[in-house]
């Protein structure tokens, strides 16, 4: 497994931790209430799964699993796949803190725009490695 890949799904397992103890105390927190501002955690509870845990873990699989037949060495060129990754963990603590932490509604956009990019970088790594059964 490529070293990006442990890196993508290391994270992932993080973002998935994180984001089941947030859901542990929100879910405490309706049986027994434990502090009104607890639910202002629930953004981040679901962009740690959702792009923590769901789209990290996807593009690690990505990277490891698709055929490389356009490269003549073994090892695959990571630039943008590098830099997504950078990307994907800075927009969502940028979402964090524009949610969570009320930093304001510039973190939240700027956020989601990040994500997009690295999202948009990981499809230009990956849409040189998809072929046709055909080989075009």
């Amino acid at each position: 497994m490529p070293r990006l890949s442990q890196w993508f799904i290391r994270a992932a397992f993080i973002y998935l931790l994180l984001g089941f103890t947030i859901g542990a105390l929100l879910l405490t927190h309706k049986g027994l209430p434990l502090h009104p501002a607890l639910w202002s955690w629930l953004p981040t509870h679901i962009e740690f799964l959702l792009f923590g845990w769901v789209v990290q873990v996807t593009m690690g699989m990505a990277f490891w699993i698709l055929p490389r037949y356009w490269q003549k060495p073994r090892r695959p060129k990571e630039g943008y796949t590098q830099i997504a990754f950078i990307l994907l963990n800075l927009g969502i603590w940028l979402v964090v803190a524009g949610t969570t932490f009320r930093a304001g509604q510039w973190f939240l956009l700027a956020g989601r725009a990040t994500e997009v990019s690295a999202v948009v970088l990981f499809a230009l790594h990956a849409r040189k490695r998809i072929v046709s059964r055909e080989g075009a």
